[in-house]
């Protein structure tokens, strides 16, 4: 295929991932608290394995994992089981895009993390990009904050966590296929999480107790588990046809998405306040990749 086409096919699966991924939490939105979280969050992962794991095998993708990496895969899953636990939560309150919104603060702390962890350098300019992103996240939170209380801070959790996962991605995804990475995680989080299900099987403990699903909840599931997994897959393959760099805005579709469903899904629609917010936090989004676009395209000086 040629480089032009790789990258034109590679665009197109990040839209497909930025319409997609709302779908899949307007499935969690539609189940609300009728199921336990962590039974909604274990599902998916369920279908992640299930799924991409023979697909790995077909492909003789697979390979044996070390210690080492057996850890990191367990230390990937906890991260996003954590993050989507939050996020299916938070959105048991708030609006889809409300909540997509604050979680878009991600890409800031990712950068500061990048100083902290890995030394990247980062320039008073991106600096300011963040807290102004930051600032956007604050105007939605608010509202919502005296709406539907701590919950509204629950994506700001999930932010921070897909961050540290973000990282480790980054590491891991050099060493293997990035479906079997995913199907790795996939199954590292069912070992995490099957056990805490049974653990706490008529305990009362809401996030954790599971209950048996009715017939809505399970078709709800189902399509959960597909979306879940097919969006990610889209982001895998997208960022191995096209730059991460061309294809890193287009994530922001996902306010438009998760906008247009809550709309019509939900019939809620954010307020100015609220469209301010998002309209900080993607310009300083999109300030901060053509900031680093331009300094990828300065010339090296000479030693």
């Amino acid at each position: 295929m040629a480089q032009s086409s790789r990258t034109s096919l590679g665009i197109l699966l990040m839209v497909g991932f930025a319409v997609l991924a709302p779908a899949m939490d307007a499935c969690a939105k539609l189940i609300g608290d009728g199921l336990a979280v962590g039974q909604i969050v274990t599902t998916r992962f369920i279908f992640q394995s299930a799924i991409l794991i023979p697909i790995a095998a077909f492909y003789g993708w697979l390979h044996w994992p070390n210690g080492r990496e057996t850890a990191l895969h367990l230390a990937r899953a906890s991260l996003i089981i954590i993050a989507t636990s939050f996020f299916f939560t938070a959105l048991r309150y708030m609006p889809i895009a409300d909540a997509i919104a604050i979680f878009f603060v991600e890409p800031f702390i990712l950068t500061l993390l990048g100083s902290l962890l890995l030394g990247e350098q980062i320039g008073p300019r991106r600096y300011v990009a963040c807290v102004i992103g930051f600032a956007g996240a604050l105007l939605i939170i608010q509202p919502s904050f005296r709406e539907v209380g701590f919950a509204a801070c629950l994506p700001l959790v999930t932010a921070l966590t897909f961050a540290f996962y973000m990282i480790l991605t980054r590491q891991m995804a050099t060493r293997m296929h990035p479906i079997t990475l995913q199907g790795y995680t996939g199954i590292a989080a069912l070992a995490i999480a099957l056990p805490l299900l049974f653990a706490f099987e008529g305990s009362g403990f809401g996030p954790l107790d599971p209950i048996w699903p009715d017939q809505r909840q399970v078709i709800l599931l189902v399509i959960l588990g597909l979306i879940a997994t097919l969006s990610h897959v889209f982001i895998s393959f997208a960022l191995s046809l096209a730059p991460a760099s061309l294809i890193a805005p287009i994530q922001y579709l996902e306010i438009v998405s998760a906008t247009i469903l809550g709309y019509y899904i939900f019939n809620d629609l954010p307020d100015a306040m609220t469209f301010l917010g998002i309209f900080l936090i993607v310009g300083s989004g999109l300030f901060v990749f053509f900031r680093e676009r331009h300094l990828e395209r300065r010339p090296t000086p000479a030693p």
